[in-house]
Parts: C-alpha cells; structure tokens; sequence
C-alpha cells in the first residue's frame, strides 16, 4: 500500500494504471475509520482491480461553527486498517494542495441541498460537490462508492455525475449499523455512555414509523409528527424528520410508493443524521 499526499503524484500514478487498462475504485473518506468505511472498501474492491482510499477533512464542507477543528483525525489508525484490506493506495492530500491562495470554484446544485441537511447546512453540498469533483479529477475512478447513511449527500453526487456526464459509476452502499442499531459515524465518538444510549431511538422511531406505514398509515404529515415527537420525548433537538422522495428529495403528503424516512438531531454536541428507505 502506498501513501500519496501529493495531487500530482496522484494524477501520474492513475494515469499510468488506465494505461495498462485496470478498473479504478475511490472510495472517498474523512478519515477516522470505522467498520462502515471499511464495508464501502470491501464493495469497492469487488468492483475494481485497484482501490484507492482518500483520506481528507474537508475544509469548506463545514460552516463556520461547526466541528472542522476537532473533527476525529486517526490517520496512523486508518492506514492500519486499510493495510490489512490490501487497499492499494491512500490518498492523504494535504489542504494548501487541494485549495491554492486563489482558489474561486464552487460546484452549486439548484435544488436538491434546499432540502433536509441543506436548509440547516448552508453551503455544505457545494463545498461536498465541490471536493468530490476534485477528488474524481485527480483519481479519476471508474467507480466510487458511498454510504447510503447521508442519503442527501448520495444524491447530490449521482445528480452531479449525471449532470456533468461524469464517467464514473457511483455505487450504493447500504448503512451500516451498530448491532443496537445505531447508524455508525465518526462523530458517534463525541457522546457520552449516557447520549450513545439514548441515541439508539433514533433507528428504533424509523422503524416504528416505518411499520405505521406498512399497516396502512399514508398520512406523511402525521407521521413526521409523530417520529419528531418521540425524538424530542427522548431528549433530542430535532432538526427534521421529514419523509421525502427518494429522487427529488422533495417533501410528500401522503405515501404512495417508495419513500425516504430522513432524520438530523442533536443530542448534546454531537448531531446525528440517519434515514431509511420504506415502501408500503
């Protein structure tokens, strides 16, 4: 396994193995690793001849009050791991490489980060976008996979993709879940005993919800009340809980067919986002 913290060096190691016609797999992460990135690594592998990890805590993601600086770094730790996958190489840019004094670029959606994250994020999924972008410029994969726990993150890469006739495949990842069911994260470290306990009602009120819907509840509005509720009895700040199309991300009034069940909310510092999709 090679570590790369150079975009140049990047380019002239990918270059060369198109050359000799081998499948490229990115699998872009910020790094402190846990099982969930590890599953996306072994997807990916399974679809490519080389894999390459990306390892960067990316700087114009995160809003001026939120978690940039003391964001969970473990980059020792993460080569340990991806070592034992036999990941081919990581790529650990460092941020004056990805972001010159002069860099101006944005890449912007119109429509879907006006929903869920994006209404509480403002200017994530362009720096999100932005960085997965750069990241397929330089690594140029023809495939990369994503976990399906940011499911609006998910979206706004294939709408990108698609959008800018991007030639990579984007892969879907199912979540990858605690066996208390609690969706794994890098930020689950910041709770206490006491929150990461409690924070398994987060999953439990989407499968509740999910069953209400099953039996017949098509009412979005009443359900979204009624997760929101349960959450809020539980000690959380809810952002949202919202039920949204899969596609659009836009919000429904009644279930008709396959729906997304989306939640962020906060338990103490530490903000949580999670979501299933259900169908009647």
């Amino acid at each position: 396994m090679e570590v790369i913290t150079s975009v140049e060096r990047m380019k002239e190691v990918v270059d060369a193995i198109r050359a000799q016609g081998k499948r490229i797999c990115l699998v872009p992460t910020m790094g402190a690793l846990h099982d969930g990135h590890l599953s996306l690594v072994r997807m990916g592998k399974q679809h490519s001849d080389v894999c390459i990890v990306s390892i960067f805590v990316n700087p114009i993601q995160f809003g001026p009050s939120e978690d940039f600086a003391t964001y969970p770094r473990d980059l020792d730790g993460d080569k340990e791991k991806l070592q034992q996958l036999n990941v081919d190489f990581v790529f650990a840019p460092d941020a004056g490489d990805m972001y010159n004094r002069d860099f101006q670029t944005r890449v912007e959606l119109q429509r879907l980060p006006n929903h869920l994250c994006g209404l509480f994020r403002p200017g994530h999924f362009a720096g999100v976008a932005t960085v997965v972008l750069k990241l397929f410029n330089i690594c140029k994969p023809h495939v990369a996979v994503f976990g399906m726990k940011d499911y609006q993150q998910l979206r706004v890469i294939e709408q990108m993709v698609s959008d800018l006739n991007l030639d990579v495949r984007i892969l879907r990842h199912p979540t990858v879940r605690e066996p208390d069911g609690l969706a794994m994260s890098s930020r689950n470290s910041y709770m206490s005993p006491e929150e990461r306990v409690t924070a398994t009602k987060i999953y439990k009120t989407l499968k509740e919800v999910e069953e209400r819907i099953k039996a017949g509840d098509t009412d979005a509005v009443s359900l979204e009340t009624y997760g929101r509720r349960q959450l809020e009895t539980s000690g959380f700040s809810v952002d949202y809980f919202s039920i949204v199309d899969p596609e659009t991300l836009d919000s429904v009034s009644e279930v008709a067919g396959s729906v997304v069940v989306a939640v962020a909310a906060r338990l103490g510092k530490t903000r949580l986002i999670d979501n299933i999709i259900v169908t009647p």
